[in-house]
């Protein structure tokens, strides 16, 4: 059986803040990077007793935050974007499609760190859908006809995903505490005003993550239909709105593709306001 883990940062338990931890140089940026792929490894862990014979773990962080060295043997890892950038390499050729250490989506009330691709970002949805980053890559592994597994990540992403993809199994390892409605902030403001949440001990997420990839696995061999999406049909719709930046004032963007997701994420983004 072939798995593909998709890995964040920012939904990590022990990952306090954008700043001190999840930018290169950073005051603890090598102790998050060993963070997450420590739960990385409690996921391969669990999905290899399950059964999972190849497993390709893909740092999705913007900055890279897999510690290589530290990463469970029997998997691969796969950094830098593939090309084109959707769908990250998953192919057919996968059985299940996995997250491990992601946050919420922008906007989302008691997250944590929360975003879509950047702070700037107000909201992203495909027909009328609202997605954060897990979203945008799930649809593409639903045009492919992979399912979608396993989740993990803050508590209000594990929500998201269970809303979204119907039947994943999820883990949450941390429970932001503030709410949002921040649509007026700046992007550099909005990245600062999700920083509270209640984090488990490393070492409880690691067993969570394990026993929930092991349940996913089970679940996929005993019913793969258990896991669904939502009723999609072309053409396909892409809006997005996001904030001031810098001197860049807030804008939205439209774009649509007559028959493909996939193809519609590797459409530059078209300004409309």
């Amino acid at each position: 059986m072939k798995l593909m883990i998709m890995t964040d940062l920012e939904g990590v338990a022990g990952i306090l803040n954008f700043e001190d931890w999840c930018t290169p140089g950073a005051m603890y940026y090598d102790k998050a990077k060993r963070l997450l792929t420590l739960e990385v490894n409690a996921a391969v862990d669990g999905f290899s007793e399950g059964g999972a014979e190849e497993i390709l773990v893909v740092d999705g962080h913007g900055h890279g935050a897999m510690d290589p060295e530290l990463l469970d043997e029997r998997a691969q890892l796969m950094r830098g974007h593939a090309a084109p950038i959707w769908p990250w390499s998953l192919d057919g050729s996968y059985q299940g499609l996995a997250y491990v250490g992601q946050h919420a989506k922008a906007g989302t009330p008691y997250s944590h760190l929360t975003h879509t691709g950047s702070f700037a970002c107000v909201d992203y949805a495909i027909n009328g859908i609202s997605v954060g980053e897990y979203g945008q890559l799930v649809l593409c592994a639903m045009e492919l006809g992979v399912p979608t597994i396993f989740a993990a990540g803050e508590e209000a992403f594990a929500a998201e995903a269970e809303a979204l993809t119907p039947g994943v199994v999820t883990v949450g390892v941390k429970r932001g505490l503030l709410p949002d409605g921040l649509e007026d902030l700046d992007s550099e403001a909005y990245s600062r005003a999700k920083l509270s949440a209640v984090n488990l001990a490393p070492a409880r997420s690691r067993a969570l993550i394990r026993e929930g990839a092991r349940n996913a696995i089970g679940k996929l061999k005993a019913d793969p239909s258990s896991f669904r999406y939502p009723d999609m049909k072309p053409p396909y719709v892409r809006t997005a709105s996001y904030r001031k930046r810098g001197d860049t004032p807030g804008f939205s963007t439209r774009d649509e593709h007559p028959d493909s997701i996939i193809g519609l994420m590797n459409m530059s983004q078209t300004r409309v306001a």
